[in-house]
């Protein structure tokens, strides 16, 4: 039975190492101190009830003949595309490695500390699911980060589709582009998204479908935008998943509260301006309830209504990072010109 020992001593330094990792990525890499400091106190918990039976697990120690290390060597089953599968696989790791600890000890009679940890197993599957919710928060984030969110309006595109726009814009360098279109047939819309969802994955660009759920999904977008009018934040999650974004129209402090305790990724701010590209718009908010926003809103936001080449750094200059414009980018006739002209003036 003493062999036993040297497979409980190899799963605590597999879990202790697994546990590590993500330590380490929550702390340097998503500066997360409540994930490390839970990691942290997993890992010590891991290694400091195994301790009475560290001798006979140390003097099982047998790494330099250990079997498994030419065959994982020879398998090739462990490579990483991105940190994500890092991620998933240190969670499996520690999680299987818990699992081998407990049903070893139970074989040694240790009934009583196996199911500690089996506790320590269960505890491991609540991280990970706080682990990811987090990295899916700040994947999230990253997509929103950009300065010109742009919007289709067919309606305003001097006769250009909505194909054509989308690819002037996304060759101007624009990271975030909303579909949005009130008037067509479903199914031109969906064909539409279709298109648009293959060109903006190529381009690496973002892209949001405004009101249409079940379009956004459909398409595989990165995120859908909603309205006062649509279904709540809370609902709208329950269909898309945590993986989305889901954007909400706001127009006064307390909208914007409630989007952000329904769990919005970002708010849109807005009409500043008195604007014409929606028929059903309230009247303008002006720069008071952005700033209000900037002050005490911790999402992204999207300022948006009226805005003009004009007035932008306005706009800027009263907090907004991200700035949406419809009618001033898809109405110009040289919409790559126009984007860099955007940008020289919010540059200033």
């Amino acid at each position: 039975m003493k062999e036993l020992f040297r497979i409980i001593d190899a799963n605590i330094n597999r879990a202790s190492e697994g546990i590590r990792v993500l330590e380490d990525i929550a702390r340097f890499y998503y500066n997360n101190a409540s994930l490390t400091e839970k990691l942290k106190r997993l890992r010590h918990e891991i290694r400091k009830n195994i301790m009475e039976y560290l001798p006979q697990c140390i003097s099982e120690r047998n790494a330099l003949d250990d079997v498994g290390l030419p065959v994982s060597g020879s398998l090739n089953v462990d490579g990483r595309n991105d940190l994500f599968e890092v991620i998933a696989a240190n969670f499996k790791r520690c999680q299987e490695a818990l699992r081998v600890i407990e049903e070893n000890l139970k074989l040694l009679g240790k009934y009583q500390l196996s199911k500690l940890y089996e506790r320590l197993r269960f505890e491991c599957y609540t991280l990970e699911k706080e682990y990811i919710s987090a990295d899916w928060a700040l994947e999230k984030r990253k997509k929103l980060d950009t300065d010109i969110y742009c919007i289709t309006a067919e309606e305003y595109s001097r006769g250009r589709t909505n194909i054509e726009v989308v690819a002037q814009m996304i060759e101007a360098g624009i990271k975030i582009i909303q579909y949005r279109e009130k008037d067509k047939k479903l199914i031109d819309k969906y064909r539409e998204c279709v298109q648009i969802r293959e060109m903006t994955q190529k381009a690496g660009v973002t892209f949001i479908v405004n009101d249409h759920i079940d379009l956004a999904m459909m398409v595989g977008a990165d995120g859908v935008h909603i309205g006062q009018d649509d279904l709540p934040v809370e609902k709208v999650r329950e269909l898309v998943g945590e993986r989305m974004i889901i954007g909400v129209s706001t127009h006064s402090p307390e909208q914007a509260q409630k989007a952000v305790a329904g769990g919005a990724d970002y708010i849109g701010v807005g009409p500043i301006y008195r604007t014409f590209t929606k028929k059903d718009v309230c009247q303008p908010v002006g720069l008071e309830y952005l700033k209000y926003v900037v002050k005490n809103i911790d999402i992204p936001f999207v300022a948006i209504g009226g805005i003009k080449e004009h007035n932008v750094l306005e706009v800027k200059k009263a907090g907004a990072k991200c700035i949406a414009m419809v009618s001033e980018i898809v109405g110009a006739d040289d919409i790559k010109a126009k984007i860099e002209s955007i940008r020289k003036r919010l540059a200033q």
